[in-house]
């Protein structure tokens, strides 16, 4: 902690009373470094380890240098960058209580949901924008927003959006807004094209740097655990999400942390997943209930390596080695933030042991690995007190939906021109080259010796009909009229 105040450092007094109720009474070192420059108006590059305080380090001189700036609809004065949806929405939370202390309003912009309440936040007129550039630059191709009137830009996690390809989208995006205005990037390095961005878009930027780049957090403890096989690893992972305290755990897929959230969860031990197959509302109430302790174990892909700030998590657990050792730090700091202790284990097979090695060292983390049981004594020292079994909630059964009748009666007909289809389904619901949907079934019962339908219709009454149907072949026939 900085032995400066916020009013030293020439933070607003609205904002300090805003700080205050928000229980940050004291600014970290990155706030402390950065605040003089920012709030005098100055390009900052900012770069900070995972849970150093960035996010208040940008948000106060953002809401500081446009409060009293009202932004007409669709042009914002403020707008934060983010690479992911779930970091979008920390920020938002973290920006909201300081935009009211000063009038301001703030909306965010991200995909996976649909665009209609953003357009109307935009249409009402919001000052601040915290965005993921991806649904940003849809609306600004629709003109929904406009970027011209922006006095100040931020980019958070900028080497995230290196990773994930949106450098070029972020490009474009900068571009829109006034040449002018401040801009402040916050990076825990500058690799990937990173660099490039500083170059064009910062006016004699000013650098603050309060940690080596991707260095680990003092106040957490590394363990290595290596398990003989997959059963002892079960038992393991069983074992470090038993306690009483907030966990995360990380897998490599999302099926892995679909099906491990599950099966703790019917283990008594209430457990949500994170993952991008989820939707956006599932994603909240998945992280709502992770946040209210209605679960206390959150089940995780690399999603929720950055932007994900829940208070006292006590322990990540790494149940599968990251592939590289950005993808380490940042999982692992979930825990240990914001001056807080915390603790990371890391479980590996022994086949894994070469390049975990090679990870750790590039991480510069020193804990060496030890081989244990889910009843060794530093597992059980770990997890603590055991939390008291929870009962699965029971699962509704899913209604079971009924066969139709007259296997060409498709369910989509009449859907012209949908694209191409097989043609193979059984209940002939199968779309045709470009033609329309129940034609699949018509091809097929054709290659089984049935006559075409067309060929029916011109039949006489009672003639063209396969024996035995009767009038069961009408739904059929109203299937194969053309579309309109």
């Amino acid at each position: 902690m900085s032995t400066r105040s916020f009013a030293d450092l020439g933070v607003p007094s609205n904002l300090i009373a805003a700080l205050n109720d928000m229980d940050r009474s004291t600014p970290f070192p990155i706030q402390a470094d950065t605040l003089p420059d920012t709030l005098a108006g100055r390009d900052v590059l900012g770069r900070g380890k995972t849970g150093s305080g960035k996010t208040l380090a940008f948000a106060i001189p953002l809401v500081a240098r446009i409060a009293g700036h009202r932004a007409p609809a669709g042009k914002p004065s403020g707008l934060v960058l983010a690479p992911t949806r779930e970091l979008a929405t920390q920020i938002t939370a973290t920006v909201e209580p300081l935009a009211r202390a000063a009038g301001l309003r703030v909306t965010t912009i991200f995909g996976g949901v649909k665009q209609t309440r953003q357009e109307q936040a935009l249409s009402n007129g919001v000052d601040i924008v915290v965005a993921c550039p991806g649904r940003l630059e849809d609306l600004m191709r629709q003109r929904i927003v406009d970027l011209s009137r922006v006095e100040v830009t931020v980019l958070d996690e900028a080497d995230h959006m290196a990773d994930l390809g949106f450098l070029p989208v972020v490009t474009r995006i900068l571009a829109a807004t006034p040449a002018g205005g401040q801009r402040m990037l916050f990076s825990a390095t500058l690799d990937n094209g990173v660099d490039k961005l500083v170059r064009k878009f910062l006016t004699d930027p000013v650098s603050h740097s309060v940690d080596p780049e991707n260095s680990p957090v003092v106040a957490m403890t590394h363990h290595v655990f290596e398990v003989g096989g997959k059963d002892d690893k079960n038992e393991l992972v069983r074992a470090l999400a038993s306690g009483t305290g907030r966990r995360i755990l990380f897998t490599r897929t999302k099926h892995q942390a679909k099906k491990l959230a599950k099966q703790l969860t019917a283990d008594g031990i209430p457990a949500r997943d994170l993952h991008g197959n989820l939707s956006q509302p599932q994603r909240d109430r998945n992280l709502e209930a992770f946040s209210t302790g209605t679960a206390r174990v959150l089940v995780a892909t690399d999603i929720a390596a950055r932007g994900v700030h829940v208070d006292d998590i006590e322990l990540v657990v790494h149940v599968d080695p990251p592939a590289e050792h950005k993808a380490y730090l940042h999982r692992s700091g979930r825990t240990a933030r914001a001056g807080n202790e915390g603790t990371v284990v890391t479980v590996m097979t022994s086949d894994q042991r070469k390049d975990t090695q090679a990870l750790l060292k590039k991480a510069a983390i020193s804990a060496r690995p030890v081989a244990v049981t889910a009843a060794s004594p530093v597992v059980v020292d770990l997890v603590g007190e055991v939390a008291p079994y929870v009962t699965p909630e029971p699962v509704a059964p899913q209604p079971q939906q009924q066969r139709r009748s007259g296997g060409g009666h498709a369910p989509g007909r009449g859907r012209a021109g949908r694209g191409k289809g097989t043609g193979q389904r059984s209940d002939g619901a199968g779309r045709g080259q470009g033609g329309s949907a129940g034609q699949g079934g018509q091809q097929r019962r054709q290659g089984q010796g049935g006559q075409q339908r067309s060929g029916a219709r011109q039949a006489p009454s009672g003639q063209g009909r396969p024996q035995g149907q009767g009038s069961a072949q009408q739904p059929r026939r109203r299937a194969t009229r053309p579309a309109g």
